[in-house]
């Protein structure tokens, strides 16, 4: 399996948006604590990174939303359960520019739980906060190289390749170089592109 991905970027990121974020994904079937031992894992390694290093740090579910809402921290990650032994690695951190990124790890999916699992992700980016700038979904990996940070919030980072779907303001698709040129869907408040806008 490849190295997947659902990064989200959002303005105005506060612990209200992560509480509504982690309640959303749980009630999609994405939860913190594991099925079988209910623990809560933080967890350092980045999503799409080798399997091995990273701190892992257990929480209660109260620890878990304070530190969500980056008022102290530049960043956290988080297992979310699909079933006992499958999981997705979320990140959550600062980007610059007042922006939050929220990172989601596909990898270790099989077919059918990673596409439950966009599915979850692409229904509760968009209501945990209002100012959600943009969103990329990749669920093979193909764009792990591209610099979405770049592209998503500033209009500026070239793309060296094509992800399933990439959503950006229409300020920044009006002036990046390949989008501008590109067709693309309007979803209000974005416009999205690639090869697979329909289905996310």
């Amino acid at each position: 399996m490849g190295a997947g991905f659902f990064n989200s970027y959002h303005l105005g990121w506060t612990r209200v948006d992560a509480r509504t974020l982690l309640d959303d994904l749980e009630a999609a079937g994405l939860r913190p604590a594991h099925p079988v031992t209910g623990r809560i894992v933080l967890d350092s390694q980045v999503p799409g990174a080798p399997a091995a290093g990273g701190t892992r740090s257990p929480v209660t579910r109260d620890q878990l939303l304070s530190v969500a809402g980056l008022e102290r921290l530049d960043g956290i990650g988080v297992r979310l359960w699909v079933g006992h032994d499958l999981d997705v690695l979320m990140r959550i951190r600062r980007s610059g520019h007042r922006v939050v990124a929220v990172e989601f790890g596909l990898g270790g999916l099989p077919a059918e739980e990673r596409e439950t699992a966009v599915h979850a992700i692409r229904a509760t980016v968009g209501r945990a906060s209002v100012l959600c700038i943009g969103f990329v979904v990749d669920r093979e990996g193909v764009t792990t190289g591209t610099d979405w940070d770049g592209v998503v919030v500033d209009g500026s980072a070239y793309l060296d390749g094509w992800p399933d779907a990439v959503a950006v303001r229409e300020d920044v698709a009006s002036r990046h170089p390949q989008l501008a040129v590109m067709d693309s869907v309007a979803q209000s408040p974005w416009r999205v592109f690639g090869s697979a806008v329909l289905s996310v």
